[in-house]
């Protein structure tokens, strides 16, 4: 019985331990490129903050209508006046000479006043634009939200192509560490039975070590891939992701116009630079505007009290009701020309916009015509390496069947596989350039996210 029992306390405490592991390492994923997207797109803090920023500027546009709309406040003020002000009145009033004037205090110590006072703004030129430009502001911060996007895909895409190439590196280097383990077995079993020289048993034996090295090796720099790439989608670094897309499934044989003309409205910076101007169109209009008048309408109702003793809100003594309606014009006469150069300044800045779009469509000219010669060059270099890698893989084949048949000699052997371990560097290498030339083509003609 207690043998059971001690069991079950086992038993009990290591599914505890399992429990307690699995939620420690987190949730699983398996995500294709375009999922690991998405779901940067929701977690990335960079994305997170800049949603935020948005959602602030909508703010700032409902903080500044509200400038325009109607302004109540409430007021009530109560005073003790420890010396009652005193007024002088001339002292012909009270038959004293003339040129003499006599101090006398008017008032009571005690005051109170409770009161409503409301303002609307009834034109105001500056206020109006105002109005626009806080809109494109809100236009603006859309825009940049977007850009932020566009970067996390770029970033995450290129994070996601980093561990599928280096998945595809440690498989192979897998395969190859089995292969040449066999022939290190078969040739310490020739060199055993005095077929093979020791020579030829050391060099396999050297292949094989460099091959575990390198395996190693891999294996750390994809678990360092998987954490990047997980950083850069947001995601838990405890949590286990598998990656579904397969590097043979992606395709490079998109159509590479020969003269690829660049389409800036495809671009989210020249997008921002545009709403960027707007904004300083609409400071010009502001500060020309300055000139105009404005009009405000006000309005004030309140109730006054004023004791000899502090029995303000005694009910047997009134309050004196004031209230006053009225509307001020402002009309700006000369200020020292500040607006002038307020002007001349947006003036100026629209200048530096204009040179702005200029050196931009420069930049994104060159940036498509340099991304798509990379692309046309790492495919070209893709291609060549892999055939260079079918070449050496059909080499070791042949010199291992000759080697097999007492034809061909060890080292042959082992330079064949020193080849075709160079090709699958090679190769691997031009995948990975293909895979981020393909990325950056497609981030300089502003097709990463449609919308």
């Amino acid at each position: 019985m207690f043998k059971k029992f001690r069991k079950f306390i086992c038993a009990a405490a290591l599914a505890g331990v399992s429990f307690h592991a699995q939620a420690q390492s987190g949730e699983s994923y398996s995500f294709s490129l375009q999922q690991a997207v998405d779901f940067a797109l929701q977690n990335h803090a960079s994305v997170k903050n800049a949603y935020i920023d948005r959602e602030i500027a909508h703010r700032k546009v409902n903080e500044l209508i509200g400038v325009g709309l109607p302004q109540i406040e409430a007021g009530f003020d109560l005073q003790k006046f420890l010396d009652i002000p005193t007024t002088f009145i001339p002292g012909e009033f009270f038959d004293e000479e003339s040129g003499t004037f006599i101090p006398v205090q008017f008032g009571q110590p005690y005051n109170a006043t409770a009161g409503l006072t409301a303002t609307q703004l009834v034109f105001d030129g500056s206020y109006l634009v105002g109005v626009q430009a806080s809109k494109t502001y809100e236009e603006l911060s859309e825009k940049t939200y977007k850009q932020t996007k566009i970067e996390t895909a770029v970033a995450v895409s290129k994070a996601y192509y980093n561990v599928l190439v280096n998945a595809e590196r440690m498989a192979l280097l897998d395969a190859n560490v089995k292969r040449v383990s066999k022939l290190k077995d078969d040739t310490k079993a020739l060199y055993e039975n005095g077929f093979v020289e020791k020579i030829d048993n050391d060099r396999i034996e050297v292949t094989y070590n460099n091959l575990v090295v390198e395996k190693n090796k891999t294996g750390k720099l994809l678990g360092i891939a998987k954490d990047y790439l997980k950083f850069q989608m947001g995601m838990n670094p405890d949590s286990a992701l598998e990656l579904t897309d397969k590097l043979e499934n992606i395709q490079f044989d998109e159509a590479i116009p020969v003269e690829s003309k660049s389409d800036f409205n495809n671009r989210i910076e020249y997008s921002i630079l545009q709403t960027s101007k707007r904004l300083y169109e609409l400071d010009l209009k502001r500060n020309r505007f300055q000139f105009l008048p404005s009009l405000v309408a006000y309005g004030s109702f309140s109730y006054i009290a004023s004791r000899n003793e502090f029995n303000i809100f005694n009910p047997d003594f009134r309050w004196y009701p004031t209230s006053i309606i009225g509307a001020k014009i402002t009309l700006p006469i000369f200020d020292g020309l500040q607006k002038h150069q307020r002007i001349q300044q947006s003036k100026l800045n629209l200048e530096k916009i204009n040179n702005n779009f200029k050196m931009l469509e420069q930049g994104i000219t060159l940036e498509t015509k340099t991304a798509q010669t990379h692309l046309q060059n790492a495919i070209e270099s893709l291609e060549t390496q892999r055939k260079n890698r079918a070449l050496a893989e059909e080499v070791v084949r042949v010199s291992k069947v000759k080697y097999d048949q007492g034809v061909g000699s060890n080292l042959e052997v082992l330079n064949a596989e020193t080849s075709l371990k160079e090709a699958e560097t090679n190769y691997y290498s031009a995948l990975y350039d293909a895979l981020i030339a393909k990325t950056d083509y497609a981030k300089a003609r502003g097709t990463v996210i449609k919308n």
